[in-house]
Protein backbone atom coordinates (compact mmCIF):
# COMPACT_ATOMS: atom_id res chain seq x y z
CA UNK A 1 0.00 0.00 0.00
CA UNK A 2 2.80 2.39 0.87
CA UNK A 3 4.44 2.01 -2.53
CA UNK A 4 1.06 2.43 -4.24
CA UNK A 5 0.39 5.67 -2.37
CA UNK A 6 3.84 7.05 -3.17
CA UNK A 7 3.38 6.08 -6.83
CA UNK A 8 -0.04 7.76 -6.91
CA UNK A 9 1.35 10.95 -5.42
CA UNK A 10 4.18 11.05 -7.95
CA UNK A 11 1.89 10.19 -10.85
CA UNK A 12 -0.58 12.94 -9.97
CA UNK A 13 2.19 15.58 -10.12
CA UNK A 14 1.94 16.29 -6.41
CA UNK A 15 4.96 17.25 -4.39
CA UNK A 16 6.92 14.12 -3.60
CA UNK A 17 5.85 13.36 -0.07
CA UNK A 18 6.87 10.09 1.47
CA UNK A 19 5.17 8.47 4.41
CA UNK A 20 8.50 8.44 6.22
CA UNK A 21 8.30 12.24 6.39
CA UNK A 22 5.07 12.20 8.34
CA UNK A 23 6.79 11.24 11.59
CA UNK A 24 8.78 14.46 11.60
CA UNK A 25 6.84 17.56 12.59
CA UNK A 26 9.16 20.04 10.87
CA UNK A 27 8.47 20.47 7.16
CA UNK A 28 10.40 22.57 4.66
CA UNK A 29 9.99 23.39 1.00
CA UNK A 30 11.87 25.74 -1.29
CA UNK A 31 11.85 26.53 -4.98
CA UNK A 32 13.13 29.16 -7.39
CA UNK A 33 11.48 30.13 -10.63
CA UNK A 34 11.87 32.72 -13.35
CA UNK A 35 8.55 34.30 -14.25
CA UNK A 36 7.31 36.86 -16.75
CA UNK A 37 6.49 39.62 -14.28
CA UNK A 38 8.62 42.27 -12.62
CA UNK A 39 9.70 41.97 -9.02
CA UNK A 40 7.49 45.00 -8.26
CA UNK A 41 4.42 43.25 -9.70
CA UNK A 42 5.12 40.05 -7.77
CA UNK A 43 5.82 41.95 -4.58
CA UNK A 44 2.45 43.73 -4.84
CA UNK A 45 0.55 40.45 -5.23
CA UNK A 46 2.32 38.60 -2.40
CA UNK A 47 2.18 41.60 -0.02
CA UNK A 48 -1.59 42.01 -0.56
CA UNK A 49 -2.45 39.95 2.54
CA UNK A 50 -5.81 41.65 3.15
CA UNK A 51 -7.10 40.28 -0.17
CA UNK A 52 -5.78 36.71 0.15
CA UNK A 53 -9.31 35.45 0.83
CA UNK A 54 -10.23 36.53 -2.72
CA UNK A 55 -7.55 34.57 -4.56
CA UNK A 56 -5.60 32.18 -2.31
CA UNK A 57 -6.97 28.61 -2.28
CA UNK A 58 -8.48 27.53 1.06
CA UNK A 59 -8.07 31.01 2.59
CA UNK A 60 -11.48 31.73 4.11
CA UNK A 61 -10.66 35.04 5.76
CA UNK A 62 -7.74 37.46 5.72
CA UNK A 63 -7.54 40.50 7.98
CA UNK A 64 -4.73 42.98 8.45
CA UNK A 65 -4.79 44.26 12.02
CA UNK A 66 -1.85 46.66 11.84
CA UNK A 67 0.10 48.03 8.89
CA UNK A 68 3.09 50.27 8.20
CA UNK A 69 5.37 50.71 5.20
CA UNK A 70 7.68 47.87 6.20
CA UNK A 71 5.52 45.46 8.20
CA UNK A 72 2.01 44.31 8.87
CA UNK A 73 0.22 41.91 11.16
CA UNK A 74 -2.38 39.66 9.60
CA UNK A 75 -4.79 36.97 10.70
CA UNK A 76 -5.51 34.20 8.22
CA UNK A 77 -8.29 31.67 8.55
CA UNK A 78 -7.54 28.68 6.36
CA UNK A 79 -9.13 25.33 5.75
CA UNK A 80 -12.31 23.74 4.62
CA UNK A 81 -15.04 22.67 7.03
CA UNK A 82 -14.76 20.99 9.41
CA UNK A 83 -10.97 21.62 9.48
CA UNK A 84 -10.56 25.38 9.83
CA UNK A 85 -7.65 27.02 11.63
CA UNK A 86 -6.53 30.59 12.11
CA UNK A 87 -3.18 32.08 12.94
CA UNK A 88 -1.54 35.48 13.22
CA UNK A 89 1.61 36.43 11.34
CA UNK A 90 4.03 39.31 11.37
CA UNK A 91 4.81 40.12 7.75
CA UNK A 92 8.06 41.94 6.98
CA UNK A 93 8.04 43.95 3.74
CA UNK A 94 11.19 45.10 1.96
CA UNK A 95 9.79 46.72 -1.18
CA UNK A 96 10.15 45.25 -3.84
CA UNK A 97 12.60 42.53 -2.79
CA UNK A 98 11.14 40.53 0.09
CA UNK A 99 7.94 39.42 1.81
CA UNK A 100 8.55 37.30 4.91
CA UNK A 101 5.77 36.04 7.19
CA UNK A 102 6.38 34.56 10.65
CA UNK A 103 3.59 33.09 12.75
CA UNK A 104 3.43 34.98 16.03
CA UNK A 105 0.61 33.47 18.08
CA UNK A 106 2.14 30.04 18.72
CA UNK A 107 -1.22 28.28 19.18
CA UNK A 108 -0.99 25.92 16.25
CA UNK A 109 2.67 26.04 15.19
CA UNK A 110 6.01 25.88 16.96
CA UNK A 111 7.10 27.91 13.96
CA UNK A 112 5.79 28.88 10.56
CA UNK A 113 7.85 30.95 8.14
CA UNK A 114 7.23 31.78 4.52
CA UNK A 115 9.77 33.84 2.60
CA UNK A 116 9.40 35.29 -0.88
CA UNK A 117 12.46 36.93 -2.48
CA UNK A 118 12.25 38.75 -5.79
CA UNK A 119 15.23 39.70 -7.94
CA UNK A 120 15.60 41.29 -11.36
CA UNK A 121 17.21 39.44 -14.22
CA UNK A 122 19.43 40.94 -16.90
CA UNK A 123 17.21 41.87 -19.85
CA UNK A 124 19.81 40.52 -22.30
CA UNK A 125 18.94 36.99 -21.13
CA UNK A 126 15.46 37.28 -22.63
CA UNK A 127 14.42 38.29 -26.13
CA UNK A 128 11.08 39.80 -25.26
CA UNK A 129 9.69 43.04 -23.94
CA UNK A 130 8.17 41.54 -20.81
CA UNK A 131 9.61 42.13 -17.41
CA UNK A 132 11.10 39.05 -15.82
CA UNK A 133 12.18 38.30 -12.30
CA UNK A 134 13.44 35.39 -10.28
CA UNK A 135 11.27 34.30 -7.37
CA UNK A 136 12.78 32.34 -4.49
CA UNK A 137 10.15 30.77 -2.24
CA UNK A 138 10.83 29.11 1.12
CA UNK A 139 8.39 27.51 3.54
CA UNK A 140 9.15 25.98 6.92
CA UNK A 141 6.63 24.91 9.54
CA UNK A 142 6.28 22.69 12.56
CA UNK A 143 3.01 21.95 14.33
CA UNK A 144 2.95 21.97 18.11
CA UNK A 145 1.23 18.60 18.30
CA UNK A 146 2.49 15.49 16.49
CA UNK A 147 -1.10 14.26 16.22
CA UNK A 148 -2.19 17.59 14.73
CA UNK A 149 0.82 17.46 12.45
CA UNK A 150 -0.13 14.08 11.05
CA UNK A 151 -3.82 14.98 10.72
CA UNK A 152 -3.26 18.38 9.14
CA UNK A 153 0.01 17.95 7.26
CA UNK A 154 -1.42 17.41 3.79
CA UNK A 155 -3.91 20.25 4.06
CA UNK A 156 -1.41 22.84 5.26
CA UNK A 157 1.31 21.72 2.88
CA UNK A 158 -1.05 21.94 -0.07
CA UNK A 159 -2.47 25.27 1.15
CA UNK A 160 1.00 26.82 1.02
CA UNK A 161 2.03 24.92 -2.08
CA UNK A 162 -1.14 25.88 -4.00
CA UNK A 163 -0.64 29.48 -2.95
CA UNK A 164 2.87 29.31 -4.38
CA UNK A 165 1.70 27.65 -7.60
CA UNK A 166 -1.13 30.13 -8.05
CA UNK A 167 1.16 33.10 -7.63
CA UNK A 168 3.74 31.59 -9.97
CA UNK A 169 1.08 31.44 -12.68
CA UNK A 170 0.16 35.12 -12.34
Amino acid sequence: MRNSLEHLLRKSSCILITLRGLSSRKKEYSESKIIGYSREQMFEVVADVENYEKFVPFCLKSDVTRKSDNELFGILEVGFPPLVESYTSKVTLVRPYLVKADCTDGKLFNHLTTTWRFSDLPKVQYNNNRNNCKVNFYLSFEFKSLLHSQASFFFFFFFFFLTYVLLMKC
